[in-house]
């Protein structure tokens, strides 16, 4: 899979120009991947062991703290500095983000904690399902409406007690360098309960600011090779352009949410409003 060639926007097409690839960024020296290889086996099991040893004594709003420094913790150990930018993100609203990695979630964490609504195939999955679980992860069962309602409590109620619930309504990963279509039903919580909405707009650059896809975990990539491009990556820039509160109270329906929010978004990133993703460029890692 080639990156994105740096192009002129058409827009009579109504497609996004392509990004630049950052392809004269150097890759990280072995030394430093093999030292990056062995904090993260040293880091994952001090998550783990801090969420069985700590977890059951204390609260949540300390659990928020330690997920918060686990997540920074991360982002140092990969390479991935993070750089956020625009408002604050405001508790007790549901955050709206584009879906590019699986560190997407820890780079919102490391930002601001949140409960995260996931597929509930995550939950059968060894550790990862169990940390999930610990984590405030919400599972949903798709397909199932009288599952959906109890989604749409289970997101009421932490939203009601001044949690941060994200989710990435395109349903799936792209590269970054596109936005696809967006599920306006996962954002029906929000407004069922007449809280905020927040987008996050997620990008990942070069030191120099270019385009990089270096964190994507798309098309048939595996989680493995995913994970030896973030590492490869002499440094990353993980940036998030927070956008002020949605209010959902003045008669706003989830299909006119999810167009404001895809715009926003899309605006954000520099993406032409509209653009998405052709045939073949949806991945298989739904969350």
């Amino acid at each position: 899979m080639s990156a994105p060639s740096a192009a002129a926007a058409r827009p009579d097409t109504g497609h996004a120009a392509p990004l630049p690839t950052g392809a004269h960024d150097h890759p990280a020296p072995a030394l430093l991947r093999g030292w990056r290889y062995l904090r993260l086996i040293l880091h994952l099991v001090q998550g783990a062991l801090t969420i069985a040893l700590v977890y059951s004594f204390t609260r949540r709003p300390t659990h928020q703290t330690l997920r918060r420094r686990w997540s920074h913790g991360l982002l140092q150990v990969l390479g991935i500095e993070l750089d956020a930018c625009g408002e604050t993100v405001a508790p007790g609203c549901m955050l709206v983000a584009n879906h590019i990695s699986w560190v997407d979630i820890f780079v919102i964490n490391a930002l601001a904690p949140a409960a995260f609504v996931s597929k509930a195939e995550v939950r059968a999955w060894p550790l990862i399902g169990w940390l999930a679980a610990k984590n405030d992860t919400i599972f949903l069962r798709r397909g199932s409406r009288g599952h959906a309602r109890i989604i749409n409590a289970e997101t009421a109620a932490l939203l009601d007690a001044g949690c941060n619930v994200a989710i990435f309504p395109e349903g799936t990963t792209t590269d970054g360098s596109r936005l696809l279509h967006f599920h306006a039903a996962l954002l029906q919580p929000a407004i069922a309960c007449a809280h905020p909405v927040q987008t996050l707009a997620l990008q990942y650059l070069t030191p120099a600011g270019d385009f990089t896809r270096a964190p994507a975990y798309d098309g048939e990539l595996s989680l493995g090779q995913c994970v030896a491009n973030i590492v490869a990556a002499n440094r990353t820039l993980a940036r998030v352009t927070v956008a002020a509160p949605i209010a959902t109270v003045d008669g706003l329906d989830r299909r006119g949410l999810a167009a404001r929010t895809h715009a926003e978004i899309a605006r954000a990133i520099g993406i032409a409003y509209g653009a998405e993703a052709g045939p073949g460029a949806e991945s298989r890692h739904a969350d």
